[in-house]
């Protein structure tokens, strides 16, 4: 199920304002609030979990002066004892705030799924500890109603995976053009071992090698004879050009997959020639992928060659 919009982006700033988001989490235990604070503070929220609602003002206060707190997110729930009596005053004065930009997220799931989730978790329901979870979640249903009318977004994550959670997520806290995707191109030799934090990993071994040419064996991938030398070769034009065309087609979707990291490791032997000369022609060709910043690292490139 799509999520309820009752309105589609936050109000907005004051003349001469920046404003500064501030999204507030609450609705039915076992829909989903944990994933999304995660989400959010993925996505760079500073974040909060329990707050207790006559607090929420002053968070907001602090970080409307604060100059490194940009957006905030906060968790509240059933666990909050003033939630149901003090919340709808609390919200409309943060409404009300000069420069806050606050947005109340309700998350709901039907009640089978619910009733499946706590049997899966084995956790007791907050509202129900001596009682079954389906009697927790009708009387949590009912006592929320009354918040659940104040929300700006209401989503139901019956069938929403995860990913899907943080994909609503990047959508409605408007990052997804500012997330940025951290590429990092590792040359690397075999013979010294695999990196383990690779995510992607290319083998570049079925190259001609530079090393075998006395004049090139001193020399690296970044040196213009080098260049030379494996831009003449058609395989490696080929292995080049596919691998330029599989990246330029996959980076942009782990950036829409909301992915903050990416190792793409190219190996030869030694480290110090192919995989150099390829990584960094991947570096200045990559460079433009909208979502992703490309840094080139080359791991194995001062050790001695033999």
């Amino acid at each position: 199920m799509s999520p309820t919009r009752k309105t589609l982006s936050m109000s907005p700033a004051p003349s001469g304002a920046r404003a500064h988001p501030f999204i507030i989490l609450t609705g039915l235990s076992g829909a989903g609030k944990s994933q999304a604070i995660h989400a959010l503070e993925d996505l760079g929220y500073f974040c909060v979990d329990n707050l207790p609602t006559t607090l929420i003002p002053t968070l907001a206060k602090l970080a409307l002066r604060a100059e490194d707190i940009e957006k905030v997110a906060l968790v509240i729930d059933i666990r909050e004892r003033n939630l149901l009596r003090s919340f709808p005053r609390v919200f409309r004065s943060l409404k009300k705030m000069r420069g806050l930009n606050p947005m109340l997220i309700f998350l709901e799931a039907s009640h089978a799924t619910l009733v499946r989730r706590f049997s899966e978790t084995r956790r007791p329901h907050p509202l129900a500890p001596a009682r079954s979870p389906s009697e927790g979640i009708r009387e949590e249903r009912t006592r929320l109603a009354a918040v659940r009318e104040l929300a700006d977004e209401i989503v139901d994550t019956s069938d929403m995976t995860v990913h899907e959670l943080r994909h609503f997520f990047m959508g409605l806290s408007r990052d997804r053009r500012h997330a940025t995707l951290v590429v990092t191109l590792l040359s690397f030799g075999y013979k010294h071992g695999v990196p383990v934090d690779a995510d992607l990993m290319f083998d570049a071994r079925c190259l001609p090698n530079p090393h075998f040419v006395p004049t090139l064996r001193k020399r690296t991938g970044r040196d213009r004879a080098v260049i030379t030398f494996m831009t003449r070769d058609d395989s490696t034009r080929e292995f080049i050009d596919r691998l330029e065309a599989y990246l330029t087609y996959v980076l942009p979707c782990y950036v829409d997959e909301g992915k903050s990291y990416l190792t793409v490791a190219i190996g030869c032997t030694g480290g110090r020639h192919r995989s150099v000369m390829i990584t960094e022609h991947l570096g200045r060709k990559l460079a433009s992928v909208a979502g992703a910043k490309v840094r080139v690292r080359h791991r194995d490139i001062r050790q001695a060659t033999s």
